[in-house]
């Protein structure tokens, strides 16, 4: 399979989804972005624990 053709059905696949964007109802973008800014910032509070000798 060449590059061409699996872009060209990689196009068609993704030209098939909903006309609204293909978003599940569920996902609301504050509530996944206020999510990951939660879980970045404990990670950086865990990271920040480790490396005390700064």
């Amino acid at each position: 399979m060449s590059f061409h053709s699996a872009a060209a059905q990689l196009v068609t696949l993704a030209a098939e989804g909903e006309p609204h964007g293909g978003n599940h109802n569920s996902l609301n973008p504050a509530v996944t972005g206020g999510g990951a800014l939660i879980i970045l910032l404990l990670l950086l509070w865990i990271t920040t624990r480790f490396n005390r000798d700064r």
